[in-house]
């Protein structure tokens, strides 16, 4: 089987351990032991990348020597973790450290702290003062992901750090300078969220100082083969197995599905198909069947405007239904009426999406 490099997964090798979700290591494991790399050496794996990722390399080349603020956007399992890690890597920054927070991980109480600090005594349970991720990235890069997850209430704090560079922790009256260039992620439509009053209009336009927008990878179908190489090389390595066929029709599957979950699903299932190789021949389990893509209606009735309309909150709210940014809060109903419609109009999420 052909295992010819392709520059943009060398790109992933070299900022990830595991080429999706495992670009960030710990600030302990940043800060210390980190191998030093070169300019030239690191833009060789990303100078003469073929098809449709070129003109996103070439932004995140002339953007990543400045300080500007950098928002991804693009589906989950894209790669935005990639992208934020390149610019960091491509910037006078890389020998300092890169911090990463995800916004969605955790509640919005303890969001502030891990943002800005805190002393000690400054709430119930603060019995060390903390340091925040901004000044860990003091002259560094943070990378903000599901940046539209952030509280309502938090984002003019953050406003106030990218405009003034400077902040106070939780429970402190001193004011911390910091230095830091924000790269942020989020697979949400930020400029709907800031029509329906769920983001700050002035952060978004703060953040979106240079968008890059990462295609899914239904739409890089030319990507696919290398990807798949790829991902069959490396899952054989670390299980000593060896395979060198992809039969073709199972190539051709592979271009020819959906991928609603992008590389980090296409990731997953050559893993499982290599465990399920033998012979040195690469023979995967089924693909799970997608959803077709709906179409638009031409005189859609009133059924298919409100099917419409919950899967349009659906896909916002990430298919979670509760909660303050769940879908049934988003179109004003009950989360028990929200479900009831939902199994009366038959509309079901993606398993892998499924938050009650």
């Amino acid at each position: 089987m052909s295992t010819t490099q392709d520059p943009f997964m060398q790109l992933i090798r070299h900022t990830e351990s595991s080429p999706m979700n495992t670009a960030f290591r710990s600030t302990d494991e940043q800060s210390n032991g980190r191998p030093e790399r070169s300019d030239s050496s690191f833009l060789d794996t990303i100078v003469g990348r073929r098809g449709s990722l070129r003109p996103i390399l070439s932004q995140l080349e002339a953007v990543a020597g400045t300080n500007t603020t950098v928002l991804i956007t693009g589906e989950t399992g894209t790669g935005k973790e990639v992208i934020a890690r390149a610019i960091h890597e491509l910037s006078s920054r890389r020998n300092r450290n890169l911090v990463k927070l995800n916004c969605a991980a955790m509640p919005a109480g303890l969001l502030e702290s891990e943002l800005f600090g805190h002393e000690r005594g400054a709430f119930t349970g603060a019995v060390n003062s903390h340091v925040g991720r901004f000044a860990l990235a003091d002259r560094g890069t943070l990378f903000l992901d599901e940046i539209g997850d952030m509280p309502l209430e938090l984002q003019p704090k953050l406003l106030r750090v990218l405009q003034e560079r400077e902040f106070e922790a939780v429970g402190s009256t001193r004011t911390t300078r910091v230095d830091v260039r924000v790269v942020a992620a989020t697979n949400q439509d930020l400029k709907q969220m800031v029509r329906d009053r769920e983001f700050r209009e002035d952060l978004y336009y703060r953040l979106n100082a240079f968008p890059i927008y990462l295609p899914p990878l239904r739409e890089r179908k030319a990507d696919i083969p290398k990807l798949v190489e790829h991902f069959v090389q490396q899952f054989a390595g670390s299980m000593d197995k060896t395979i060198e066929t992809i039969p073709e029709e199972t190539m051709r599957a592979l271009v020819r599905h959906q991928w609603p979950g992008n590389i980090r699903e296409l990731q997953n299932y050559i893993e499982r198909g290599v465990i399920l190789s033998s012979d040195g021949i690469f023979e995967p389990g089924p693909l799970d069947r997608c959803e077709p893509l709906e179409l638009e209606i031409a005189n859609p009735t009133l059924e298919d405007k409100v099917r419409r309309e919950i899967l349009v909150a659906c896909q916002r709210a990430n298919w979670k239904l509760g909660g303050p940014r769940g879908a049934a809060a988003r179109l004003g109903v009950k989360r028990t009426t929200l479900f009831y419609k939902m199994r009366r109009l038959g509309i079901r999420p993606p398993a892998e999406n499924w938050q009650d």
